[in-house]
C-alpha cells in the first residue's frame, strides 16, 4: 500500500501525541439474494460516497484521550449512519489492520463488522436521516461482489472508481480474508 506502512495495533497506539488516528469500518452481512434470478449476491458490503466524491468507509478521526479507538469509531458511525448504528457495536475483536502514513503523522485503523442483513438494511434506510448526511457523507453504496459475463461489469467496474487513501486496498484485502469473494484472480489490483 503505497505511502503507508502496516503496523500492529499496539505499535500504532504507542506512536505518541503527534499522531492523528482515523478509524473506519467495513460493514457487511450475508445476503441470500439473487440479481436477475441468476447472479448470487452472497454478501452485502457497504461503502459511502464522501463529500469529496471519493469512495470510503464510514468512520473518521478519533481522539485517543476521549476513550478507546472503538468508542470514537462507534460515535463516528452514529453521526454518519444514524440511529440504526446503535443496534451494533464495533469492538476491538473487529480490528483488521493499522497503517501509518509515510508523510503526515496519521494512522488509519480498519475494522470489519458482520451484521445481519436486517441490521445492514436498517442502516441503509436510516442513513439519510443521520447528522452528517449531505455534508460529510453523500450516500451509501453496496459493493457489487460479482463480475458480469462481459468481464467488466460488477466489481471490476466498481474498482475503477476513486477511493480515499487506502480504502480500495482495505476493501480487497478484507473481501479476500473474510471469504466474501470466491476469488480475486482476474481483478486489476
Amino acid at each position: 500500500m503505497a505511502g503507508f506502512r502496516r503496523l500492529g495495533l499496539e505499535e500504532a497506539l504507542a506512536l505518541g501525541p503527534k499522531w492523528r488516528h482515523a478509524c473506519h469500518a467495513l460493514l457487511y452481512a450475508p445476503d441470500p439474494g439473487m440479481l436477475f434470478r441468476r447472479i448470487p449476491l452472497r454478501y452485502a458490503v457497504l461503502m459511502q460516497m464522501r463529500f469529496d466524491g471519493r469512495l470510503g468507509f464510514p468512520g473518521g478521526y478519533v481522539e485517543l484521550q476521549d476513550g478507546s479507538l472503538e468508542e470514537g469509531l462507534n460515535r463516528e458511525l452514529s453521526e454518519e449512519l444514524g440511529e440504526a448504528a446503535a443496534a451494533f457495536r464495533v469492538e476491538r475483536a473487529d480490528h483488521r489492520s493499522s497503517h501509518a502514513a509515510s508523510g503526515p503523522h496519521f494512522v488509519a485503523h480498519f475494522y470489519a463488522k458482520r451484521l445481519t442483513l436486517e441490521q445492514l438494511t436498517a442502516v441503509e434506510r436510516g442513513a439519510p436521516h443521520a447528522k452528517d448526511h449531505g455534508l460529510e457523507v453523500l450516500g451509501l453504496v453496496r459493493v457489487p461482489l460479482y463480475t458480469l459475463r462481459d468481464g467488466v461489469g460488477g466489481l471490476p467496474a466498481f474498482l475503477e472508481n476513486t477511493f480515499i487513501g487506502i480504502a480500495r486496498e482495505q476493501l480487497l484485502e478484507a473481501l479476500q480474508d473474510l471469504g466474501l469473494l470466491e476469488s480475486t484472480s482476474g481483478l486489476k489490483l
